[in-house]
């Protein structure tokens, strides 16, 4: 048999194997509790947003529960109808996208605040208007969110730059991303959100390409913020 090619893999995936071979091998047994985020983080030599990652990754695949507050359970896969989705291998993980739109996105909204003409501004101001209603509603803003960035994109004046903000937001679709915001996003935090779309606009508007670069990297870093928050300040589940 020829030997196949090895793909690199994700460090959250990696991090999530060996937590599944140790529930497998019954070093955490069905009902116990896993160690503590930073406790896991210190022992695999990892980053707690990747711990983080791995542990929504395996929640998301019916290994373990995440209970608000108290901490996290593995799961007795033998003994209860478990519902699972599938977790892609090739699946970014959340707070890695959030860190690489930082660093792109942050020079699309200098070249925006650069270039960006009046039909440019009417496209972002829409899409927080949309955002504002939709919030209102109490409805995520995704679809207003994505317009803002795209938008954004748009007036830099580049269409590859366009394509990878839309592919960089359209991972927000995938299960790991869906469920991290299920436990951090909420109306208060999409309002706050909002501020903070808000004051890249001003930038913009203002043709101030560092004030708009550096508005981005503050949203990009809140957001990364809000998804890392103890799990204490997570939504009840």
């Amino acid at each position: 048999m020829p030997l196949q090619t090895l793909e690199p893999q994700r460090l959250y995936r990696q991090i999530a194997e060996q937590l599944r071979a140790l529930m497998t091998q019954g070093e955490f047994k069905p009902g116990a509790r896993l160690p503590a985020e930073r406790d896991l983080a210190k022992q695999m030599g990892v980053s707690r947003p990747s711990v983080r990652e791995a542990l929504i990754a395996l929640e998301v695949e019916g290994w373990v529960e995440v209970r608000t507050g108290s901490g996290v359970f593995v799961l007795d896969r033998a003994q209860q109808k478990i519902e699972t989705r599938k977790v892609a291998d090739d699946e970014w993980g959340p707070l890695e996208i959030i860190r690489a739109r930082r660093l792109i996105e942050g020079e699309i909204a200098a070249l925006a605040a650069a270039h960006a003409k009046r039909k440019d501004i009417q496209a972002i101001r829409e899409a927080i208007d949309l955002m504002h209603e939709d919030t209102e509603r109490g409805i995520a803003p995704t679809a207003g969110d994505r317009a803002f960035h795209t938008a954004i994109a748009e007036a830099a004046g580049n269409a590859v730059l366009v394509d990878t903000v839309r592919t960089f937001w359209d991972a927000r679709r995938g299960p790991l991303f869906e469920r991290l915001g299920d436990y951090f996003e909420n109306v208060p935090s999409w309002r706050t959100a909002i501020g903070e779309h808000e004051a890249i606009l001003e930038a913009i508007r203002a043709h101030d390409a560092e004030a708009a670069r550096e508005a981005m990297h503050a949203h990009m870093d809140k957001s990364h913020a809000r998804f890392s928050a103890s799990w204490s300040k997570a939504n009840p589940h």
